[in-house]
């Protein structure tokens, strides 16, 4: 995240373990993780039950669908290291529409996304071109930083707009 920020509340989307969830409550950040791996969430409650951090909540469940999983208020951050690219692209739409439900103007969403050079099972490239025109209308893009491990990956950083204007890609 850019600059200095005050903390609020923070989303994790495909949180895993939690390493990163926790890592944002300890920087005292209000925290909703949530990962579809039982596995996953499983061993991230056992690494929230060990360092006894307030504010952080765990759940199981399916990141474009965030409303129906019980994911509730608005999010001033929003995490997503290797999500995006791992929801199947017919999926992506319900992705952004729960985000930009979940946000308001000004929230950061953050997300490291894997380009084409990358090919395996249950990974669906993520280009630049996709995200502008996936989330341009309720996000403008802020910041590209490319990757070289994997080649093709890259940081994108993007800003919720004040409106929306026309629906969701």
């Amino acid at each position: 995240m850019e600059g200095d920020v005050a903390p609020g509340r923070a989303l994790d989307l495909g949180c895993g373990t939690g390493t990163n969830a926790l890592y944002l409550a300890r920087l005292g950040w209000e925290v909703v993780g949530i990962d579809f791996s039982e596995l996953a969430i499983g061993a991230a409650r056992t690494k929230l039950a060990e360092s006894s951090l307030p504010g952080v909540t765990l759940l199981r469940g399916d990141v474009t669908q965030l409303t129906a999983e019980g994911i509730t208020g608005f999010f001033d951050f929003v995490l997503d290291i290797g999500c995006f690219h791992g929801v199947p692209t017919r999926k992506r739409t319900h992705y952004v529409r729960e985000v930009a439900a979940h946000t308001h103007a000004g929230s950061t969403l953050m997300m490291f996304a894997f380009g084409s050079s990358v090919r395996a099972p249950g990974r669906h490239p993520t280009r630049e071109s996709e995200i502008r025109r996936r989330f341009g209308a309720s996000f403008e893009v802020t910041r590209i930083e490319l990757g070289t491990r994997p080649l093709g990956a890259a940081w994108f950083t993007l800003r919720r707009r004040p409106t929306t204007s026309g629906p969701l890609a």
